[in-house]
């Protein structure tokens, strides 16, 4: 059994969006990992991107425990849109896949008790092709407002990254001129970090409440563990500046999908309520396995992924791919940890830890509670060690209760 000793360091500084929304990572589904720019509604109707598909999963979040669990939105990603702008210049779905058009989608939605995300792009096109938001943003946002949009999330292709550190912050201007409250979320420093260049996070943090950092997540382990790596790697330092109203957002959950194994599955889920992360699934709620299910409405994981400290977790140490995570959380003092071993081959991995290495640095005691299963551990002090068994490609996940002096 090896035993570890690790170094904490945290700074706790915020950089908020001042628009009282995302106050708590979003939670809620996209369409985008699991069914891309499915355009043909003709030879594959169940599975295309169209209005159908969108009320289906509303249908699944509303009656399948998931809105009671905390997911909210209803997220339509790239390719919604007709091929060219209305006479007036307003943006209108494809017709033939969104009949009813995205007001009556966004009423369906709401009628369900959710909320209504929508996908568009900075530049001149969308990834997919289809008309951006470049020169409209204005009309744009108030578009969004009128079908009673919730949330925007803002690509980034066919733009110039130079135009993003002014362009983003109007978009988010124009949307709260609407005076409709719509979370915003930011591709903007995704494509500087694309270019080799540091975003200025403080920037962004100021003008959205959830940003993407990093590549698209793809429906395998080893995107998972890239996606980590990065985050754990914290370059510019974009989780000092995350909190209550902005997050870091390293994409979607694909729980539920093709690529990842059930102990993979528990990683991805223990991970992103360690990093603070949005919860945006991307599956199929209306064939999902039971597994998967209950692990996306697992109510103790998404209670620390929901913490009102809203701090996200950092890296202590990589260790011949086993990784030591904490985060701070409610009440005062706690914190939750996880040992995440990144290799997906092997034997479990033994290990004796010193609790004040995982954050429990008080003068007195913590109670500390496996989280997936809700095993009580034991009572521990900063100086006694902790025995953790980590699986390959799993993860050891725990919250650390404080007591208080237990003199």
């Amino acid at each position: 059994m090896k035993a570890i000793v690790l170094l904490l360091a945290w700074v706790s500084v915020t950089y908020a969006l001042d628009n009282g929304l995302g106050l708590t990572p979003p939670m809620g589904w996209n369409s985008w990992e699991r069914f891309r720019c499915n355009t043909d509604c003709v030879n594959d109707p169940e599975n295309c991107i169209g209005e159908k598909l969108y009320m289906q999963m509303a249908d699944r979040m509303a009656e399948d425990g998931y809105k009671d669990a905390g997911y909210q939105y209803i997220n339509v990603d790239d390719c919604w849109m007709a091929k060219e702008r209305g006479p007036d210049g307003r943006l209108q779905a494809d017709p033939v896949r969104f009949p009813s058009g995205m007001k009556a989608l966004g009423d369906y939605i709401h009628s369900k008790g959710l909320k209504f995300g929508i996908y568009e792009d900075f530049g001149t096109e969308t990834c997919g092709g289809f008309p951006g938001s470049k020169f409209f943003m204005e009309s744009d946002a108030q578009t969004f407002a009128d079908w009673g949009v919730d949330l925007l999330k803002l690509d980034g292709c066919y733009s110039n990254i130079q135009d993003m550190t002014s362009g983003y912050p109007i978009m988010e201007f124009f949307l709260n001129k609407t005076g409709r409250p719509i979370l915003y979320s930011c591709s903007w420093p995704a494509y500087f970090v694309a270019n080799s260049k540091i975003p200025d996070y403080k920037a962004i943090a100021k003008s959205c409440n959830i940003w993407r950092n990093f590549d698209d997540i793809q429906d395998s382990w080893e995107s998972v563990v890239s996606i980590v790596g990065y985050y754990g790697k914290n370059k510019g330092n974009f989780s000092d500046v995350a909190g209550p109203g902005s997050f870091n957002d390293p994409d979607m959950l694909i729980i539920g999908n093709f690529g990842l194994s059930r102990e993979q599955q528990r990683s991805q889920m223990a991970m992103w309520a360690i990093m603070a992360a949005p919860l945006i699934m991307s599956t199929d709620l209306r064939k999902i396995d039971p597994y998967s299910k209950a692990l996306l409405q697992h109510k103790e994981v998404i209670a620390i992924n929901q913490d009102r400290l809203g701090k996200p977790g950092a890296l202590l140490v990589d260790m011949n791919m086993i990784q030591f995570w904490i985060r701070p959380v409610t009440p005062e003092g706690s914190v939750a940890f996880a040992v995440l071993y990144t290799g997906s081959a092997g034997t479990p991995e033994k290990l004796s830890v010193q609790c004040q290495s995982l954050g429990m640095v008080g003068p007195g005691a913590y109670n500390v509670t496996e989280v997936f299963d809700g095993h009580f551990i034991g009572m521990f002090k900063p100086t006694s060690n902790i025995n953790i068994t980590v699986n390959p490609s799993g993860v050891f996940f725990a919250k650390a209760v404080y007591l208080g002096d237990q003199k």
